[in-house]
């Protein structure tokens, strides 16, 4: 996989939601991507980055546009050093939440792109890092 273009922003206060939102809307414009791709891939990265400021008070996310076997995608990498998810599987389920929400983030982001992968310790942070391709589906 080869890195084209990279971008790292601190996410620290709701407003810094806005400008990550527009960076990744530049990013998928750039490569082509549809607009019904670029929505898949901005309301993941919405879900995403709302429980970095939620659950760890921020962190800082990683904008890469990728090339792979003559494919263009968009990769984002989440990082935050909060309390870390204690069971992964079972915040991946529907439903399931610990912040009085819908329980929709995690597995409604994961339908959202092409790539999904989140690790996890407790007491130490989580790293979510979404793939989405220019022709995802």
């Amino acid at each position: 996989m080869i890195v084209l273009n990279k971008d790292t922003m601190q996410i620290v206060r709701e407003q810094d939601v806005v400008l990550f939102r527009n960076r990744v809307r530049e990013y998928s414009t750039k490569i082509g991507m549809s607009l019904v791709n670029q929505t898949k891939l901005i309301t993941a990265a919405s879900e995403l980055v709302r429980n970095m400021l939620k659950y760890a008070n921020g962190g800082q996310v990683v904008i890469e546009i990728i090339s792979k076997s003559a494919q263009n995608g968009v990769r984002l990498t989440f990082t935050d050093q909060g309390p870390g998810i204690a069971d992964i599987q079972q915040a991946m389920q529907d439903g399931f939440s610990t912040g009085k929400s819908l329980g929709l983030g995690l597995p409604g982001a994961k339908r959202l792109v092409n790539e999904f992968d989140i690790q996890s310790k407790p007491g130490e942070g989580t790293r979510v890092t979404v793939i989405h391709w220019k022709h995802g589906r």
